[in-house]
């Protein structure tokens, strides 16, 4: 929140706990050990600015009614040092309170002292956090989870950077282990295909099958002939995987570059075998008693860990069994190792190595089930899982006139996000995409995506921004250029529509820090929107143009303040903020 919207709340606090000391003193309540209160923004602002609970949390403990209590409370209540006019009793005992005009002034020159900064605070203290996202297998296109995890990911860590923590966006790049066999065994058969034709082997069931793998073999053919068709296979494979596997990854770069998306790191998985890290990790493991030997495969005594983990959180051995907790292969039986073993070393590279305060990564919610797995090996090993955090995201469903759309009509096989991003504005998938909050499965309307109307959610939002340039635009051409407002004119910004407005845009702040604190920069999304729609609603019940020159100057203020609030939040969220429209 802004610093005034923290002074607001922190002088109910500070003058409840004040009066509630006088009333003692007074004898009219007795001492009593007493639990916190909440101070919050009534959904209805008839209710008053905001509301405390004082009365009903504490009043069991006076052994009366909350009302009551609320009554001798606002008998030793003193509010002339503040930004409140007046308070009120409602219902069984909240007690309302009401900002005074030069709280809204004050917080007007706060937004416009503050510019492309409002919003930003330091909640964070500088904690260096990682945002891993996407992070998809550089063996085909980025699917449409991969779509949502982008841009909830990125807008996250952009969140994150407002809400004062610094930052490191990362992608983390699977070229190792057996899906990197596999890529290389589906390349062979296809570059084996160009030169045998039906004698050619066939492709396994289990190894892929997509465009994108003969388009490589070919680009590989053409360049180099048959001549590897006398090498050996390991010989040809590696080639195939050296040539192929950096093109993919370039790709992937530069189509989430289109996405407005850059990393900060791009950490290979390679890179954990060629440093040692993983084999460190596992020697750690074997250390700590972590591992046995059984048929060939080195194992993780996941059941063990989790066991003894639960049971320390209090859960009941009955609680325990019904989860079926099984071991975990680290090394295969033929050498290589596991996703899991892989996983371990490099977040312990994060957390200990690169020294990260907190890692967050996003994965589909199928990996539901690795979360618990992954936290405890990391405590297991000394490197603290309750600094990884997960964030789990659900599927998305297109949809083009009521009906669920899977293929793309370019291409007619399954939509890509490369396939999503040349039908659909970035600025339209970027908001679209953080319209709800990750654990919610959503719906993507794609005509909707593209309409430029009220209904589009950023196109309203961009309508609003471009709106107001208009209005200024209007007004300058008419000699009415802005100017500084004094906090006497700004307080004649009192009607209804005016107040709701400036408490919005008051807001703006906590919204970051909630979003940043839960993961959930859908909160971002629907401030804007909310934004929009105060910011409409006012203008179309007051003019700005007006005699008055004082109160128009004022009203310009304001809208410059929603104007230059909107930026900031688009610009958040990396997009695009017209002027016109």
């Amino acid at each position: 929140m802004s610093l005034l919207v923290k002074k607001a709340q922190d002088t109910i606090y500070e003058s409840i706990y004040l009066a509630l000391e006088k009333a003692q003193a007074s004898q009219s309540l007795p001492k009593e050990d007493l639990p916190p209160f909440v101070v919050e923004v009534p959904a209805d602002r008839k209710n008053g600015d905001f509301s405390a609970n004082a009365a009903m949390a504490w009043a069991r403990f006076f052994k009366m009614p909350p009302r009551k209590l609320a009554e001798i409370l606002s008998e030793n209540l003193d509010l002339s040092a503040g930004y409140f006019q007046s308070f009120d009793i409602a219902g069984p005992g909240f007690m309302n309170f009401y900002l005074s005009d030069a709280y809204y002034a004050d917080l007007i020159l706060d937004i416009v002292e503050k510019g492309d900064n409002y919003g930003r605070s330091d909640f964070g203290s500088g904690k260096k956090i990682n945002v891993e996202f996407v992070s998809a297998n550089p063996t085909g296109p980025m699917h449409m989870g991969n779509a949502r995890g982008a841009a909830l990911g990125d807008c996250l860590a952009s969140v994150m950077d407002w809400a004062g923590y610094e930052v490191s966006r990362e992608f983390y790049v699977n070229d190792a282990g057996n899906q990197i066999e596999k890529f290389a065994l589906s390349l062979d058969m296809r570059y084996q295909e160009l030169f045998l034709g039906q004698e050619a082997p066939p492709l396994p069931e289990d190894s892929y099958h997509g465009e994108d793998i003969i388009q490589r073999a070919q680009e590989f053919a053409a360049i180099h002939g048959d001549k590897f068709m006398a090498s050996s296979r390991a010989e040809r494979r590696q080639a195939l995987v050296d040539y192929a596997l950096p093109k993919n990854i370039e790709a992937m770069r530069e189509n989430l570059n289109k996405y407005r998306i850059e990393y900060d790191t791009w950490f290979h998985e390679s890179s954990l075998y060629e440093s040692g890290e993983l084999e460190d990790t596992l020697k750690l493991m074997k250390a700590r008693d972590l591992t046995y030997e059984k048929e060939g495969a080195l194992w993780y005594k996941n059941s063990q860990v989790m066991t003894q983990k639960l049971t320390a959180a209090g859960r009941s051995p009955e609680e325990i069994e019904k989860l079926e907790l099984k071991d975990e292969v680290l090394i295969r039986a033929n050498g290589n190792p596991t996703y899991f073993a892989a996983d371990i070393a490099y977040h312990r590279n994060k957390l200990q190595k690169r020294g990260f305060d907190k890692a967050i990564n996003v994965w589909g919610a199928d990996h539901h089930g690795h979360v618990a797995r992954m936290q405890g090996a990391l405590d297991a090993i000394g490197a603290d899982g309750s600094k990884l955090d997960i964030i789990l995201m659900q599927l998305v469903r297109l949809t083009r006139k009521g009906e669920t759309v899977r293929m793309s009509k370019r291409t007619g096989k399954a939509i890509t996000l490369v396939d999503l991003l040349e039908e659909i504005p970035i600025d339209a998938v970027r908001f679209w995409f953080n319209l709800r909050e990750p654990s919610s499965q959503m719906e993507f309307d794609l005509d909707l995506a593209v309409e430029e109307s009220s209904k589009n959610p950023v196109y309203y939002c961009q309508y609003a921004h471009a709106r107001i340039c208009s209005i200024l635009k209007r007004l300058a051409s008419e000699g009415k250029e802005a100017r500084p407002c004094t906090r006497e004119e700004l307080k004649a910004l009192n009607s209804p529509e005016e107040r709701e407005l400036i408490s919005h845009l008051g807001a703006l702040t906590g919204e970051i820090i909630e979003a940043a604190a839960k993961y959930d920069p859908a909160r971002i999304t629907r401030y804007a929107l909310d934004l929009a729609t105060l910011f409409h609603k006012f203008y179309n019940t007051h003019r700005v143009n007006i005699d008055d020159e004082a109160l128009m100057q004022a009203r310009i203020n304001l809208c410059i303040c929603v104007k230059d609030t909107m930026h900031n939040v688009l610009r958040m969220l990396k997009i695009t903020v017209p002027e016109s429209m």
